[in-house]
């Protein structure tokens, strides 16, 4: 079962460790170390760590609290759906973020003489259609 749920969920530009790791944590419904998680997939700690940063940096994870529990503990964020959104959403407006920056860079960049001309304009349809985008994505709401 987790083989399987963890092959629709690498669609979702996950690798294999960390689609196969949201899958286990979904299914198991509760809170593991990583030892527990290392030990039950047959990772390394180190492979589980990296997996986990990842995920807990998605949102598709979360670090829990428990009393008297010394180790962190983590599980996965049932609410698969906002999720994905959220992630997708924060990846999408980084990208639009650093195309911005590198699409300013060589307007800055375009020699005085061509400013005014074809290759300027074109330029600024590019950085426009960029602007609308990330205004799009900023206007998805996080339900």
């Amino acid at each position: 079962m987790i083989l399987e749920f963890s092959k629709t969920i690498e669609h979702f530009e996950l690798t294999p460790t960390e689609a196969r790791l949201f899958a286990y944590l979904y299914l198991k419904q509760e809170a593991l170390t990583l030892d527990q998680m290392s030990e039950d997939l047959g990772n390394s700690k180190t492979a589980m760590s990296n997996s986990v940063r990842f995920l807990e940096s998605t949102h598709l994870i979360q670090k829990v609290w428990r009393k008297g529990v010394r180790k962190h503990l983590y599980m996965a964020n049932k609410e698969l759906y906002k999720s994905f959104i959220q992630s997708y959403k924060s990846k999408w407006l980084d990208m639009i973020h650093h195309q911005l920056e590198a699409l300013h860079f060589l307007m800055e960049n375009i020699p005085e003489g061509s400013r005014e001309g074809e290759l300027a304009e074109q330029l600024q349809t590019i950085i426009h259609f960029h602007k609308d985008l990330q205004e799009t994505f900023r206007l998805i709401v996080d339900e």
